[in-house]
């Protein structure tokens, strides 16, 4: 697979990840905190604003891994 087309593909995954993520954790947000302790909204927001990235983290170097070369009998 060529580079751009890993770049397009992770491109077309970051974008649903971030669209369905944020989606979630607004609706857990909306759903389940707000009678909860000011404390423990701290923590969720706090949690769930840094969160995204560890899926994103793990796709970036897939993303920017250069193809394998094929070595070449002659």
């Amino acid at each position: 697979m060529s580079p751009r087309t890993k770049k397009f593909i992770g491109l077309l995954i970051i974008l649903a990840w971030l669209f369905i993520y944020g989606l979630v954790a607004m609706r857990v947000g909306v759903g389940v905190l707000p009678n909860a302790n000011g404390l423990i909204k701290l923590l969720y927001y706090a949690i769930a604003g840094t969160a995204w990235i560890i899926p994103i983290g793990l796709l970036l170097p897939w993303m920017h891994r250069e193809p394998k070369k094929k070595s070449r009998l002659t």
